[in-house]
């Protein structure tokens, strides 16, 4: 009889320990969770303000290209002959 309940000490013991390490892991599981949906809504805001950050270059690269007023008349005049260009395009495949 005193070997049985060494036994049932034994698997009590041992089942104790199973539940405290269960919740143990549920917790580090919850944090884990936690940690993912903070770094999700971080990426998020990171890949905005990259967004931001390219379209504020490629403007910086515009205003750079036409710094002068010789320059922005030369490119105005570029994109008038680009736009005569493209409606005679448009007129002959409408013929």
């Amino acid at each position: 009889m005193a070997d049985t309940s060494i036994i049932l000490s034994g698997i009590e013991y041992k089942i104790r320990k199973l539940i405290d390490e269960n919740l143990s892991l549920k917790k580090t599981v919850a944090d884990l969770q936690n940690e993912v949906l903070n770094l999700r809504l971080h990426e998020k805001e990171l890949i905005f303000q990259n967004k931001e950050l390219t379209e504020k270059i490629e403007h910086k690269i515009m205003a750079d290209a036409f710094s002068s007023e010789k320059e922005i008349e030369e490119g105005r005049k570029r994109i008038q002959a680009l736009m005569q260009e493209i409606e005679q395009c448009i007129a002959l495949i409408n013929k």
